[in-house]
């Protein structure tokens, strides 16, 4: 027995030295080795951002009222694998056009199924290196944040519109929206080649999903007693640490979103920079929760648990645009203004008689668009001429992708609402609304009290 345990350990400690022993000067890894790391980045770095999926799903369950939980849950399982399907057949093609792929050069890529296989002359499946990464392992991977965006838009329009009125938008935001937009930065479109940086998306992936949100929520309305009499009603949501777990999960899940970003493990470089990734991260999160929870102490006399959760998820969304190049103490800062952002512009939305559930367009669509800003702070692309451009160059870029961008998806989003307004309907009658989504769109039998008069909207 001991014979044995030392022979495996000695495997073992073989098995972990034979990375280093392989390595070049550059600290890199043989080509194979290398696709294997890079593919395995994707992968965990594609199921950590699934597992957002679930944070969002536990966020909107906890800050929705009791008789709309199942109804969230549903929409969100039913969005998730509906973005499966439209960026299979369309989307990731749409992204990804290449050179030569393009329905409209650099502004929109050809809508049809890209093949994750390679095949060999006689039609055998053949494992393709030139990539550095398994096609499968980014397909997986950019799937995650496709889901991601609609997710955000599922929150803010809670506990009022129909279900499938907002599963055909999640089809054309998921096919067509998402993908387009992506595909200017990261598909090498228009702004890619006029030196836009947005690392891991918080324009590309948050913003695009808060703009669709914004639309959506202004030509849905508010709840009915939101807002009444000059006042905002407060609803409750039904379970605070269901909100609370659902932060945590995204807080973890967003290791995979912006550390898998970095796109390759194939050195010690790479390493290293998933690595600091990971920090600056973590301590944007810490940055956004401390300060609302400062702030709200400072103006309301207590903490306010939602703009604690939601000012941590601000400050992942701030650090987003770019989570390697800042020092820790710099990521704490932007994701610091994250929080801030949160406490001021929720009772801004409130006096503009905007109902956002989840608070998602203070998060994701103001949060996204200050770190998109804030890249410039710390990152400089170069010209065509090689030269580094100013800061002011840079923030100038920055601003003309984050305006790009919302003015397509908010026009595009807000075109497609009317639509759908005109045609089915997207909004929930007012006594399918008192009696909730649960009873009226999916089923469940409603609670007793919401049968007796007693509870109001």
């Amino acid at each position: 027995m001991k014979k044995t345990l030392l022979l495996g350990a000695a495997a073992l400690l073989s098995m972990l030295a034979l990375p280093a022993f392989a390595q070049d000067a550059g600290g890199g890894v043989p080509a194979d080795s290398a696709f294997v790391f890079n593919t395995l980045l994707f992968l965990i770095g594609g199921f950590l951002v699934m597992w957002m999926a679930a944070g969002f799903a536990m966020l909107e369950a906890g800050l929705v009222r009791s008789k709309n939980v199942s109804m969230q849950c549903t929409k969100n399982i039913a969005l998730f694998s509906l973005a499966g399907v439209m960026f299979t057949l369309i989307g990731y093609n749409v992204l990804y056009p290449g050179d030569g792929n393009w329905l409209y050069q650099d502004w929109v890529g050809n809508p049809a199924p890209y093949p994750i296989k390679a095949y060999d002359d006689e039609g055998n499946v053949i494992t393709d290196t030139a990539a550095g990464y398994s096609t499968g392992s980014d397909f997986f991977f950019q799937l995650m944040f496709c889901a991601a965006t609609a997710s955000i838009v599922s929150g803010t329009l809670a506990e009022r519109i129909k279900l499938w009125p907002f599963l055909i938008f999640t089809a054309v935001l998921t096919g067509l929206i998402y993908p387009i937009v992506a595909s200017w930065q990261w598909g090498g479109g228009v702004l890619s080649q006029m030196g836009f940086s947005d690392f891991a998306g918080s324009t590309l992936v948050h913003s695009t999903g808060g703009w669709a949100a914004l639309a959506g929520a202004i030509l849905l309305g508010a709840r009915a007693g939101k807002f009444k009499d000059g006042r905002v009603n407060p609803m409750p949501g039904s379970s605070m640490p269901l909100a609370t777990l659902g932060t945590f999960i995204l807080w973890l899940g967003w290791f995979g979103f912006n550390g898998g970003s970095q796109l390759v493990l194939g050195s010690t470089g790479d390493a290293d920079a998933v690595s600091q990734i990971f920090a600056n991260t973590n301590i944007a999160a810490s940055g956004g929760a401390l300060m609302a929870m400062i702030l709200t102490q400072l103006l309301y006399g207590k903490v306010d648990l939602t703009m604690v959760l939601n000012g941590a998820l601000a400050g992942l969304v701030s650090i987003t645009a770019e989570p390697l190049t800042p020092t820790m103490i710099e990521s704490m800062l932007i994701g610091g203004v994250g929080g801030v952002i949160v406490v001021f512009a929720v009772p801004l939305l409130d006096k503009m008689r905007i109902d956002d559930v989840v608070g998602a367009i203070p998060v994701h669509l103001l949060a996204g668009i200050w770190g998109t800003v804030a890249v410039a702070f710390n990152t400089q692309t170069e010209n065509a001429d090689g030269v580094a451009r100013s800061m002011a160059e840079q923030i100038y870029i920055q601003l003309y992708g984050v305006g790009l961008v919302g003015l397509f998806v908010f026009g595009a989003s807000f075109v497609l609402w009317v639509v759908l307004k005109g045609l089915v309907g997207i909004r929930v009658s007012e006594e399918n609304e008192y009696i909730g989504l649960d009873a009226a769109e999916i089923g469940i039998e409603a609670y007793p009290e919401f049968g007796k008069g007693s509870q109001s909207l």
